[in-house]
């Protein structure tokens, strides 16, 4: 589940899993249910996860009460009450098909080499028809009743509700060729027949074993496709290390909660949020953001639960367990998306919904045309029939779309993008144009000294020594970028007296008996110190920001400080501008900054300036010019661009699931994320398209082929059983091309 049972708000969401389930018509007959159910504002039902999305008021409605109106409709619904992390992982469906295959197959392989000599006369049978026809019955029986009884239970199911699926053709195909053979070797004469005819058991026996073998295939694909998700959802180990009166000691993961005090040791996994408190090391994050480089961690600095402690051993306080964690919240999304349906896949369940119907239709039809009108015989006219009913299972175009989400957003994950639900990729195929946020996107986000001038006979260590200590008192971002750059040289700094700071101008305080000021020009000229900046300070050039020091009224020297651009924003943009993309820079930073940083990162258009609601303003215009428009930011202060914008995709960089106005999160802070999302969107929705048009075309050729008699029921059969797995085969190439090592834009 993605939410606890518990939850009594209103329009709770959970995600259910759904037994019995085959094909389209299943699918369309679960949502249809649960959206008559009273209290239900929402369900869409996924075929290849096979779990059901649910929007309810659990005022109005129970789970009991959405479980018997899915049992009523011949499925099971299942209310599990372990964490959403594990639930995903489940047991193997494969299991019971295999056995099932290979019983199935043990039995079917004499019945169709006995079918195939009589036929072709390769050997003597030492028996007569009669005798031979008899130990077909025997080996045949135990098959459909055996390994192909879920299809005549899921038929019998479906035809107490009056509709039809999968199961049912399935089922009213391999029931007819049996029961037609049965009678003939039981009943000849109630067939007109004097003697012991030719039977098709082996027409039955072959229908099932292949449809099964089919399903064993699609099954493993299927557990194949949703790999990303497991893997997600098995980072974490079993146990932790806690330390207690100082002592470490093994713990059960479910035992730690928020401010336990944890160790992990070099090689071991982290298993919860948390900050560090001492030791140092470097954390294999790859399998959460998807950045290949370990990351160098210290005292203060942030762990994700699940990821790989590499080289040393640390301590630190867990600040999120359980379903509080990074990687809990990256399993809901996930879930969530693939749980979503595609707008595209609209036209499928609208065929879905008279499919089967209107194939039982065709089937007799041609059986009517072969046996009525073309004088062909009641056994050919009943093989075309046959034939009809086995090539239009429904299984592929219920997989097409399902299959190909579910590939592609735990692809993505892999690689550190998480889409929220899947019509942000039908969206984000379609983006023409993308606007950047400057600070935390474009750049690091994180304010440092470039370089220090001095004046009037000062050294540089002086300058910064003073300006540290009385920037020291100060919140303002750029005086920590004071204070860190001294600490990283060493120097110690004196107390400060007389402090004083003010809004939009600077600082000013005693150090050592020295009147020391720091801030804009303006604000020295306010204290009579006159400034102007130094041919040899370029930093204002390139967009820095200076800082400008006074000391016992005199310049003493200059501060550039600069919110230095990301190593990768360069290259990222140049990729954006090669898929077509228009690409914008929207920033409330000065012009001569923001044109500084977009000169850098080689964009051309700039809006310095804009406030938050201004954003959405310019946002809004160029969606009135046509443009279907994405926008970067940090999920925090530009959540009303992020939500104005078609598409918008937040920065998370790997510590926390961006804002809820966000359609993509990105876990890392690398521009590139926002091409390859774009990238990985266009192949899904390719993959989609593709996906549909296969399994459109196959019924399309398919069924004029059988109806024409062109089509033996086992060439059907089997025919069928790749249908599907030929979908799913074509989803998996999604995983490969996430898989490639370097840039999805390469």
């Amino acid at each position: 589940m993605t939410e606890e049972t518990g939850i009594q708000n209103r329009a709770t969401v959970l995600s259910l899993p759904v037994e019995g389930m085959t094909c389209a018509s299943c699918v369309a007959r679960v949502e249809t249910v649960l959206r008559t159910v009273e209290g239900v504002d929402a369900a869409a039902v996924n075929l290849a996860t096979e779990r059901a999305t649910v929007r309810f008021d659990p005022a109005r409605v129970s789970l009991n009460q959405l479980q018997q109106a899915v049992r009523q409709a011949g499925y099971t619904l299942q209310v599990p009450s372990v964490p959403a992390q594990e639930a995903t992982v489940g047991s193997d469906p494969g299991r019971t098909l295999r056995a099932e295959l290979i019983l199935s197959a043990a039995l079917a392989a004499p019945v169709m080499l006995i079918g195939m000599a009589g036929m072709t006369g390769w050997f003597e049978i030492p028996l007569s028809l009669d005798d031979t026809n008899k130990i077909l019955l025997l080996l045949t029986t135990p098959i459909l009743f055996g390994p192909g009884r879920r299809f005549f239970k899921g038929a019998f199911a479906a035809l107490r509700h009056r509709t039809a699926d999968m199961n049912t053709l399935v089922a009213v195909g391999s029931g007819s060729a049996y029961l037609y053979s049965l009678a003939a070797t039981l009943f000849p004469g109630a067939l007109g027949l004097h003697h012991a005819g030719h039977v098709y058991f082996d027409t039955a026996a072959t229908i099932i074993t292949l449809i099964l073998f089919g399903k064993l295939l699609e099954a493993n694909a299927k557990r194949r496709a949703s790999d990303a998700l497991r893997k997600l959802a098995g980072l974490l180990p079993r146990s932790a290390r806690i330390i207690r009166n100082g002592t470490g000691s093994d713990i059960p993961l479910d035992r730690v909660v928020q401010g336990d005090l944890l160790q992990v040791r070099p090689g071991e996994k982290i298993p919860v949020d948390g900050l560090i408190i001492s030791g140092a090391t470097t954390v294999n994050e790859s399998m959460v953001t998807g950045e290949s480089m370990p990351a160098e961690k210290t005292t203060g600095d942030r762990l994700i639960g699940g990821t790989l402690n590499n080289t040393g051993s640390v301590t630190f306080r867990a600040t999120a367990v359980g379903k509080d964690t990074l990687l809990a919240q990256m399993i809901r999304l996930v879930e969530q998306a693939q749980g979503s349906k595609a707008p595209v896949q609209a036209l499928a369940d609208r065929i879905a919904a008279v499919f089967v119907p209107s194939v039982i239709s065709i089937a007799l039809v041609t059986f009517i045309v072969w046996y009525a009108a073309l004088g062909a015989g009641f056994t050919p006219s009943l093989l075309h029939f046959i034939a009809v009913l086995i090539i239009a299972c429904p299984c592929a175009l219920g997989l097409a779309t399902p299959t190909a989400i579910m590939v592609g957003t735990g692809a993505a994950a892999s690689r550190g993008i998480l889409v929220r639900n899947i019509e942000s990729i039908e969206r984000a195929h379609e983006i023409s144009a993308v606007v950047l946020d400057k600070t935390g996107t474009l750049t690091e986000g994180v304010p440092s000294v470039g370089s220090v001038v001095p004046f009037n006979g000062n050294d540089e260590e002086y300058v910064l020594r003073m300006t540290a200590s009385v920037e020291h008192a100060s919140e303002h971002p750029l005086g920590r970028a004071i204070v860190e750059a001294a600490q990283r040289r060493g120097i110690t700094l004196p107390a400060v007296g007389s402090f004083a700071s003010t809004t939009g101008g600077g600082v000013a305080g005693e150090v050592e008996g020295h009147a020391v000021i720091a801030g804009t020009a303006a604000f020295l000229r306010q204290h009579a110190i006159e400034v102007d900046v130094p041919p040899l300070l370029t930093s204002e050039d390139e967009g820095d920001t200076v800082v400008f020091v006074g000391i016992d009224g005199r310049p003493a020297g200059a501060i550039a400080i600069a919110d230095r651009l990301k190593e990768s924003s360069a290259a990222a943009v140049g990729a954006l501008r090669r898929m077509g993309l228009s690409v914008t820079l929207m920033t409330g930073d000065t012009e001569r900054t923001a044109r500084a940083i977009a000169r850098q990162a080689g964009i051309g258009d700039v809006a310095s300036g804009v406030l938050p609601q201004e954003k959405v303003r310019r946002i809004r215009i160029l969606q009135e010019e046509g443009q279907t428009v994405a926008m970067v930011g940090d999920g925090v202060n530009d959540a009303p661009a992020l939500a104005q914008a078609d598409i918008g995709i937040a920065m998370g960089s790997g510590t926390d699931i961006a804002a809820e106005a966000a359609d993509i999160t990105l876990m890392r802070g690398d521009l590139f994320g926002v091409a390859e999302a774009i990238v990985m969107s266009r192949r899904t929705l390719r993959v989609i398209h593709q996906n549909l048009f296969w399994a459109f075309i196959y019924n399309v050729v398919g069924i004029p082929l059988a109806a024409a008699g062109l089509l033996n029921p086992m060439i059907a059969a089997l025919a069928m059983a790749f249908s599907s797995v030929s979908v799913v085969g074509n989803s998996l190439r999604l995983k490969r091309m996430a898989s490639r090592p370097g840039r999805l834009t390469s």
